[in-house]
């Protein structure tokens, strides 16, 4: 896979961290996207970020690396936890307003999705989406 730009940014755990990860996103497509971004593809570029890094801080601990990368006909979304336990699919409660959504969203946005246990501990939820 080529890739034409990329942006890694570590994340501390924070009340902000994601804040600073859409940012993060935002400011990638904007500069990948000259002169205009596309709102669709950028909001859904920047949903799976905040999905993806929710996640991790929620479920995480330490310290998280987002990493953006422009492929062809890719947007690759990535993000490294301390975690070794995989994301599950769990059954979202309508009634219960914690989660159970995120997971399935990022599937369903995107082309596919790897979870790929790394070799120092941790592992990395990948999410790759139409460019």
């Amino acid at each position: 896979m080529t890739t034409m730009s990329a942006d890694s940014t570590p994340l501390l755990r924070s009340a902000t961290a994601v804040c600073e990860a859409r940012r993060t996103a935002r400011a990638f497509l904007e500069a990948l996207w000259q002169p205009a971004i596309d709102p669709e593809h950028s909001d859904t570029v920047v949903l799976v970020v905040s999905e993806l890094v929710t996640n991790a801080l929620r479920h995480g601990g330490g310290t998280y690396t987002l990493h953006l990368a422009a492929h062809p006909d890719t947007i690759e979304v990535a993000v490294d936890d301390p975690s070794p336990l995989p994301p599950r699919m769990r059954t979202p409660d309508l009634a219960d307003e914690t989660g159970g959504f995120g997971w399935h969203m990022v599937n369903d946005l995107a082309r596919a999705t790897v979870v790929t246990l790394r070799p120092e501990g941790g592992k990395t939820v990948r999410a790759l989406l139409p460019r």
